[in-house]
């Protein structure tokens, strides 16, 4: 075995989740003829890696692309493009039968626990019925076991019984994730999985998450936008903007040296619970823009302060700024970037001169 061969392996085994390029976009379709005459670019060109057993965390505004990211890595939404490895196998390739028994080894928890539970099966059957459907465990030991999981996640055994209706929000959202544990999982995404809950309550699904975590040696994909959770459970965090990844690095890497002035805006406006303490917040010129028609360029140059004549043509590169941290933003260009840039804008200007005299 070559050299090349050995690394990849070794990464094989130290990643569990590698996102590449993965692009969604939902067509828009005219009223009458059904013709596609665009998309909405909801998830354009991301690239991620998880390590296993740890927990990464996207970031970002309501409708920057974060929950189908989630989605789309499950394949409960097909692709447009783009790879997700699993344990170093491409899921987009599998056939259905193969993504069948893949299900089990990746699982979701869903926002809103009032809408994502059955009103009309019991507690017992809920977390069950996944278990029995892909043989899990014998059916001698079904009972046990579904008990079992149900302790771990802080439920009683007596609660089996009972309908989701008989719960509080944050008893459904332990319900939502015992059903997921139990088809015993390598990896789960939590899709919000706090932000319909009290703040009192947001906290003990946190630690339960943690401690099943350590448990069961599990990776999360969590999805958030509430920034001091985020800070509190992460490994790594990744900040979305319009579809796109702007920046990545360890959590207390990006906390304490963000580059970004999207991500400089985004931690501007945690709360300080300090009334000494004067916030400077950062607020952001102009409103989100379509992600069905996001401007040239760069996607944030419409609301930046920093923005120069580059980013208005050229999209920056994804690139390596400091060791383990990622950000797409002209600012940190070296000379090569920065040349490539120049290059892309002086075609764009030149297109641009040729259609005004057209």
């Amino acid at each position: 075995m070559n050299d090349n061969n050995i690394l990849e392996q070794q990464n094989k085994q130290e990643y569990l989740l590698e996102v590449k390029n993965l692009v969604k976009y939902f067509p828009i379709k005219s009223s009458f003829f059904r013709r596609t005459i665009g998309n909405v670019r909801a998830v354009d060109n991301v690239s991620f890696k998880i390590k296993r057993g740890q927990t990464m965390s996207i970031v970002g505004e309501s409708g920057c692309g974060k929950s189908t990211v989630g989605r789309t890595i499950l394949r409960l939404l097909e692709k447009t493009s783009g790879e997700v490895l699993f344990n170093g196998q491409n899921i987009f390739s599998l056939s259905k039968k193969e993504l069948r028994k893949l299900r089990p080894k990746v699982q979701i928890v869903f926002q809103d626990p009032y809408s994502s539970l059955s009103p009309r099966i019991p507690v017992g059957e809920i977390i069950g019925e996944a278990v029995r459907e892909h043989n899990i465990v014998p059916p001698a030991e079904y009972d046990d076991y579904v008990s079992r999981i149900m302790r771990a996640c802080g439920l009683q055994e007596y609660h089996k019984s009972r309908y989701p209706h008989e719960f509080s929000g944050g008893q459904r959202q332990r319900i939502c994730i015992a059903r997921a544990l139990a088809l015993n999982p390598d990896f789960i995404v939590c899709d919000e999985p706090v932000s319909a809950l009290d703040v009192s309550i947001q906290a003990q699904i946190i630690n339960l998450l943690k401690q099943l975590q350590r448990d069961f040696g599990l990776t999360y994909l969590f999805i958030s936008h509430d920034l001091s959770v985020v800070e509190h459970i992460s490994d790594t965090v990744g900040v979305m903007y319009l579809g796109t990844m702007v920046e990545y690095a360890e959590t207390a890497e990006l906390y304490s040296n963000p580059l970004h002035p999207y991500t400089k805006a985004l931690f501007s406006a945690i709360p300080i619970p300090d009334p000494d303490v004067k916030m400077n917040r950062i607020i952001l010129n102009g409103s989100l823009p379509s992600p069905a028609n996001p401007p040239k360029g760069c996607k944030f140059h419409t609301r930046c302060e920093f923005c120069m004549e580059i980013c208005s043509y050229t999209p920056p590169e994804y690139a390596e700024i400091a060791p383990g941290h990622y950000c797409a933003c002209h600012l940190y260009n070296d000379e090569q970037r920065q040349a490539k840039a120049e290059e892309t804008m002086a075609h764009a200007k030149a297109e641009e001169k040729k259609n005004g005299k057209k």
